[in-house]
């Protein structure tokens, strides 16, 4: 998917872009593999590749959820690598008021350089484990949307994720095939730490570049105060019943 491809498909999809837009992705693909020759932030370096792979897939979850593509909403985006999905919704939708958590501090760097090169204002870059970061009164139960792209297990990022959620907001997983099985050992999870399954929607990328699962979980109670537990355990012992 070249440039002109993205944009034209954006387009089909009532996404009109700006030059100052159109100029802000190019930096952006400039940014990531210039950096990627010293850092390794991804194994998808050719152009028509990151703007499907990572762009285009990024603003999938807007195509899902209208509101991430137009509302004020505080967003976080948890282990987002190179910024996927959360800068290319917010390069959309300036509107959008984006947290980052990593636990990588060259990655944070990286972020902090880009941010400013695509001139983006809030954008908070904060560096550490999810499980911490959830449990610091700053951040916990305090977004509208949280959302992370293939970091973990989906029983084990719910445990990362919806402790940031504000009751009333959504967690949203970006998956790849095997989300239905994963959403089945994630349900003991999703409801222990306030959690409901609302819905569940699949999207065929373009040019069979293969399937984008998103699964939505709506905050209905607040977390337990012993969640998320620390930093290593949810992934050595995901919450099963």
């Amino acid at each position: 998917m070249k440039p002109e491809e993205f944009f034209k498909a954006l387009a089909q999809k009532g996404i009109e872009l700006s030059d100052v837009q159109k100029e802000q992705f190019a930096t952006y693909f400039h940014e990531l593999v210039e950096t990627n020759k010293v850092m390794n932030l991804t194994s998808i370096t050719q152009e028509d590749q990151v703007y499907l792979k990572h762009f285009y897939d990024s603003i999938v979850l807007g195509f899902v959820d209208e509101k991430i593509l137009n509302q004020e909403l505080t967003l976080c985006d948890v282990g987002s690598g190179a910024g996927f999905p959360s800068l290319p919704l917010k390069i959309i939708n300036p509107k959008l008021k984006v947290t980052i958590v990593d636990s990588l501090n060259k990655r944070i760097k990286f972020l902090d350089g880009l941010v400013k090169k695509l001139n983006l204002d809030d954008v908070s870059l904060v560096h550490g484990r999810a499980e911490e970061v959830g449990k610091n009164s700053q951040f916990r139960e305090s977004f509208d949307v949280v959302t992370a792209r293939a970091v973990a297990a989906m029983n084990v990022l719910t445990e990362f994720c919806l402790p940031l959620v504000k009751v009333g907001g959504q967690f949203v997983a970006m998956k790849s095939e095997k989300a239905p099985e994963e959403v089945q050992n994630a349900e003991f999870a999703i409801k222990t730490l306030g959690g409901e399954i609302k819905q569940q929607e699949s999207v065929e990328l373009p040019n069979e570049a293969g399937v984008r699962n998103f699964i939505f979980v709506e905050k209905i109670s607040k977390t337990p105060k012993k969640y998320p537990r620390k930093p290593g355990t949810p992934a050595k012992k995901p919450l099963v019943k």
